[in-house]
């Protein structure tokens, strides 16, 4: 008797199939994600909407901040929508542990699923970001449904890391707690659960105007020491608390030496922000978007 056959036939009928083995379809991965977040959805503690995701996240930069609470047995509870965006959008969350006085108010930045992202000119950005399977590179590059979720979570671990670093040398930018998949959980900037307004909002005297156009210059020069523009700098894309020039949203974020259109990008970034400064009536002489482009040019090593 053929000995494959006699093996065959000791399994019944009824008996489960052998696991496959190989990489997963892409139906699979969605099938096995949905079911986490369904296990994750049914195990809800009394006293909040979810429990703490700090064991399963990226962690920021070391040492954390005394207000950061990272204990396993704390929970999460949403207190409302702090904004809403094209990409995504960000809500007010309250880590507390029960039974304590410790709690830390958080903002958790959420990108939206492939069926309602919008990543516009995406292309652009992701130039000298690069997939370590040529199968995943494949799907970005065709926008398939698994490469635009890639491509959501490009998003979140560019911006995580560029936070992380830019922490870590002394830049004005929200400290970033963890990441999660395509969540981001950062350092919430506000007074009493209001964030603070956004530089577009704002309306400043002329010596306020000054000092935050030189906040701006400095951290500019900043971001340009580590290789690394904005990519999308404006004045909705800058926060002021306390008269500190605080720099957010940076998911396009671009590396300004792997990136060929690294120095395009800085110099728009400049443009843009600059004449938001000169309509606000800082003189050309202080707020010349020519000069500054050369000087972040030069700290950058592009020159």
């Amino acid at each position: 008797m053929d000995w494959r056959a006699k093996r065959r036939s000791t399994r019944n009928d009824d008996e489960p199939n052998p696991n496959r083995r190989g990489r997963l379809t892409e139906e699979a991965r969605d099938r096995l994600a949905q079911m986490r977040e369904d296990a994750q959805a049914a195990d809800v503690p009394p006293e909040g909407d979810r429990w703490s995701t700090w064991d399963t996240a990226d962690h920021g930069p070391q040492p954390w901040p005394e207000w950061l609470v990272t204990d396993l047995s704390a929970v999460d509870r949403e207190l409302g929508v702090l904004k809403t965006g094209k990409e995504a959008d960000v809500f007010l969350l309250e880590r507390a542990l029960p039974g304590s006085d410790r709690s830390c108010v958080l903002a958790a930045k959420r990108y939206r699923s492939n069926d309602h992202r919008m990543f516009h000119r995406d292309a652009g950005y992701l130039e000298g970001r690069r997939m370590r399977r040529s199968r995943e590179m494949r799907a970005v590059e065709n926008r398939t449904s698994f490469g635009r979720n890639l491509i959501a979570e490009q998003w979140a671990v560019a911006e995580f890391a560029a936070l992380a670093r830019l922490w870590q040398l002394g830049a004005p930018v929200p400290y970033p707690v963890q990441r999660a998949g395509t969540e981001l959980l950062l350092e919430f900037i506000g007074t009493d659960g209001a964030a603070a307004p956004r530089l577009a909002q704002l309306r400043p005297e002329p010596d306020e105007l000054l000092d935050l156009w030189q906040q701006l210059v400095e951290a500019l020069s900043l971001l340009a020491s580590a290789g690394l523009a904005h990519g999308d700098l404006s004045a909705f894309n800058l926060m002021v608390h306390d008269g500190r020039l605080i720099v957010i949203d940076l998911p396009q974020v671009v590396d300004v030496v792997a990136n060929p259109r690294g120095a395009e990008f800085l110099e728009r970034d400049v443009r843009n922000i600059a004449g938001w400064f000169g309509s606000r009536g800082l003189a050309e002489e202080s707020a010349d978007p020519r000069a500054l482009t050369d000087l972040l040019l030069d700290v950058a090593g592009l020159r």
